[in-house]
């Protein structure tokens, strides 16, 4: 599914020997139209135009519904049919099957009604979405770009104030670490376990029945009757974890190398106790020891600590990372520091990402409008 585009476009860098293809994929040609069935890809508008194929054939996701045209439509024309509100809008409405899970049904596909001009004013209509979708997508990804850069630049400036301080005119030392290399003379380096422990407070009884989860690096209230993944049958087995806390996800490391792992816990509540929740010690400010640590999860120090990457880490074999130690008023004031100028980054990484959806809204609109005769584009494409 990686491979499927959202709004078009297939990757064909992985070429297999037809041989080892025979059981377990959805065959497709040249000219067919590949639309997700499985949420959410289906409503995110995955899906293409198979073109340049190897051999003129793949195979692909079983996750793909394939349509094949007749000589009577475009194929161009047909996949816009499929990125159409009305065609998205309805097929999630038909979806069928368990939450997380939900497809739209073979039946949903043979049965929409396809309302369309003769083949001349089909390949205008889609000579005509080409040109004007590619505008935006140009826009999107210039959009995107920026918002990268924007990232890159936030990380930097943790980075830079939780191992070098705010202060470019201190006197510099060597860390004795060598991924940290030299820090202010005034900071002290120490393993992590003579800054913190590990809290392991089981909530026997249901005590506490706030749910909490660690969502791209935050801990939010988790709603647990939306039915959306997977929910244990107690919430005996969560642990406990108090404000203050930092919350660390150390599973699945082989596999995953792009999720955010850490989190500061900011009220009370209980998540699962496949995490690892660390009570800092005195004489680590809270907030600090987060940007610290958030620093080390963006620059992928967790892959490589302790001696090789593994699927899970636990406590134990993060007791002696090392921990950058300044002063606690030093640490307060690199947090209020990270606090304001990461606050106006997110702000404006925000901004951006609504002008992402209303371009995307747009798109939808245009298209929607172009393929069911709203609007007359047969004058347009000329220009």
């Amino acid at each position: 599914m990686e491979a499927v585009g959202e709004y078009g476009g297939l990757k064909l860098e992985d070429a297999r020997p037809l041989g080892t293809l025979t059981e377990g994929y959805t065959y497709f040609k040249d000219g067919d139209v590949v639309i997700a069935k499985i949420t959410p890809c289906f409503e995110n508008g995955k899906g293409a135009i198979a073109q340049k194929l190897i051999n003129g054939i793949a195979f692909g996701t079983t996750e793909l519904h394939v349509l094949r045209p007749r000589q009577c439509i475009d194929a161009h024309f047909l996949f816009y049919l499929t990125l159409s509100d009305q065609f998205r809008s309805l097929g999630t409405a038909e979806m069928l099957g368990a939450a997380g899970q939900k497809r739209v049904p073979e039946d949903f596909i043979l049965d929409f009604p396809v309302p369309f001009p003769n083949l001349q004013d089909q390949r205008f209509i889609a000579a005509f979405l080409n040109r004007e979708t590619a505008k935006i997508d140009v826009l999107i990804e210039n959009k995107e770009r920026l918002i990268e850069l924007l990232q890159e630049k936030r990380t930097a400036l943790i980075t830079q104030a939780v191992t070098k301080g705010l202060d470019p005119n201190v006197p510099m030392k060597d860390s004795g670490v060598e991924w940290i290399d030299n820090i202010p003379i005034n900071w002290s380096v120490c393993p992590l376990f003579t800054v913190a422990r590990e809290r392991e407070e089981i909530n026997f009884g249901n005590l506490v029945q706030n749910v909490l989860s660690l969502s791209y690096g935050k801990i939010i209230d988790r709603d647990v009757t939306d039915n959306f993944g997977l929910l244990p049958e107690s919430f005996e087995t969560y642990q406990i974890v108090h404000e203050g806390n930092i919350i660390l996800r150390l599973t699945d490391l082989q596999n995953d190398k792009r999720s955010l792992r850490v989190g500061l816990v900011n009220h009370p509540g209980i998540i699962t106790s496949a995490y690892i929740c660390l009570e800092l010690f005195r004489d680590i400010e809270p907030s600090y020891g987060h940007y610290l640590l958030h620093a080390y999860d963006i620059t992928k120090v967790f892959y490589s600590f302790g001696g090789g990457v593994r699927q899970t880490m636990k406590f134990e074999d993060l007791k002696w990372l090392p921990i950058l130690k300044p002063s606690r008023d030093e640490q307060r004031t690199i947090a209020s520091f990270l606090d304001r100028e990461t606050a106006k980054t997110d702000a404006l990484v925000a901004k951006i990402k609504e002008a992402i959806d209303c371009l995307k809204e747009y798109r939808t609109t245009l298209i929607s409008a172009a393929v069911t005769g709203k609007i007359d584009v047969r004058g347009e494409v000329a220009q």
